[in-house]
């Protein structure tokens, strides 16, 4: 008998069958509510009080609420926007330019990676929404016909090609999102039993059927989507990052902004996909779904843009050095032995130190290893911004508006309260909808499976294994 060697550790472990896979994922959607569940989503729904009111006090009683008579007040705004933007690079990237790439590791958790990014962009969103003060007349920055005497908006402005670049990524990663969702939903709704249950999974089905077209146009669809958000990934960070470059601030007036940010983005995306997928595949009992390949695999993307994001902040302080020009050279020293050393320091040691310790195999395929290291990504990533943002503006060209920052409490409300808005968004998506893509997670079940197939008297001429195929060890 001929034992045919796999290429790579299996995707799918537990000698799953295709009705297998459809019981485990759908189990979670159809089962009631669990306590952990109820216990996560209260504490979701307090953080998202905390959210509602602070709102209310800015909206209320305007922006003075964060406290903003100087420069530096906008800080943690703006930190926090760029943030969760950058939290929401990682789905787009695992769905779009993988399944592009042809990659298999992506199918587990690219639907879960999907959701994030909509439920992050709009926590990203509420912050500049908020900052205009009278967020009813937001419509104001689309170029509209211009019934409002002398008001146009600014196309050499950064900030308005970020309205347009971050609603264009929203619209086709929600497109994205849910066209991949539209087969498990049919899958759902056959197998409702309540009538409330199968009209709603019905609906959102949208008369999915499984005939041949309807696959033929779910293939063509998701490859024309994936064309258009591969672009997208690298733009909207890089528009971001023009916001900053563009100035003439010292410190912000840099070329290297651009991919160092692309970078920094997917480095702080890839670590909240862990965070969330590790906790995900315990809850749900995934684990066969979500193996330590996929962690592995994510960990090495962290490696990678990590090291890029450490080289970049070399560069930045050779390049000052370099320019000859002291009022650079100043803003970098200031970041690192200025008032602000200590965000200084906790950046370069969760951003650049920390994720080094995945090149180390036994750490890389440690969960409990990678969980810890995946927070202290995201700490060190928004000390990153809040570092570039404040260290720079805390010493402006004035004297008289140097100022040490401080946020209100209404500024660590909305903040917080942004967490509660993306966790309440998260579970809910957990509960009701299929966590993992089943259509996908079939479709590699047979060369990603761990199943050996063999040929012997028993098989068919066409090499399919029998029912009793062996499996690697």
């Amino acid at each position: 008998m001929q034992h045919v060697s796999p290429i790579r550790e299996p995707l799918v472990t537990g000698g799953k069958t295709y009705a297998d896979i459809t019981e485990d994922v759908c189990r979670q959607v159809e089962a009631k509510p669990n306590v952990r569940w109820m216990i996560a989503m209260g504490v979701s729904l307090v953080f998202l009080g905390i959210f509602l009111y602070s709102v209310y006090r800015t909206l209320w009683f305007g922006i003075g609420e964060w406290g903003l008579n100087k420069t530096v007040g906008w800080a943690w705004d703006i930190t926090n926007f760029v943030w969760w933007v950058g939290i929401g690079h990682a789905g787009t990237l695992i769905s779009a330019i993988l399944l592009l790439f042809r990659q298999k590791w992506r199918t587990s958790i690219n639907r879960a990676a999907e959701a994030m990014t909509i439920f992050a962009v709009i926590c990203a969103a509420m912050f500049p929404v908020l900052h205009m003060g009278r967020p009813w007349l937001a419509y104001w920055v689309l170029p509209l016909p211009n019934t409002f005497g002398s008001l146009w908006v600014n196309f050499n402005s950064p900030l308005l090609w970020d309205v347009f670049a971050i609603s264009t990524y929203f619209s086709v990663s929600l497109v994205f999102w849910y066209i991949g969702l539209i087969p498990d939903f049919a899958t759902i709704r056959d197998r409702a039993t309540g009538p409330i249950a199968r009209r709603a999974y019905a609906l959102l089905s949208m008369n999915w059927t499984g005939s041949a077209k309807h696959w033929s146009r779910y293939e063509t669809v998701s490859l024309i989507l994936a064309g258009l958000a591969t672009p997208l990934v690298l733009s909207v960070h890089t528009i971001v990052s023009m916001d900053f470059a563009t100035s003439v601030i010292p410190g912000w007036h840099t070329t290297i902004f651009p991919p160092y940010f692309v970078a920094g983005a997917i480095f702080s995306g890839f670590a909240m996909v862990l965070t969330l997928m590790i906790i995900t595949r315990k809850v749900f009992k995934l684990e066969d779904y979500i193996t330590l390949e996929h962690v592995e695999s994510m960990n090495k993307v962290i490696t990678l843009t990590g090291s890029i994001v450490g080289v970049a902040y070399i560069t930045e302080f050779f390049i000052a050095w370099y320019s000859g020009v002291e009022y650079e050279q100043y803003a970098f020293i200031n970041r690192a032995t200025g008032p602000y050393w200590w965000a200084y320091w906790s950046m370069m040691t969760c951003n650049v130190i920390t994720p080094q310790l995945f090149w180390f195999r036994g750490i890389r395929r440690s969960l409990t290893a990678t969980f810890i290291i995946s927070i202290f990504v995201n700490i060190g990533m928004w000390f990153e911004r809040f570092v570039i943002i404040v260290t720079s503006l805390h010493r402006d060209f004035l004297p008289s508006s140097w100022v040490m920052f401080s946020p209100t409490a209404i500024d660590v409300g909305v903040y917080v309260g942004t967490m509660g808005l993306f966790f309440t968004l998260f579970l809910l998506f957990a509960k009701f909808f299929p966590v993992v893509n089943m259509a996908e997670v079939k479709s590699i079940l047979k060369s990603s499976s761990g199943i050996s197939h063999t040929t012997h008297p028993g098989a068919s001429m066409h090499g399919t294994a029998p029912n009793n195929s062996h499996k690697h060890d």
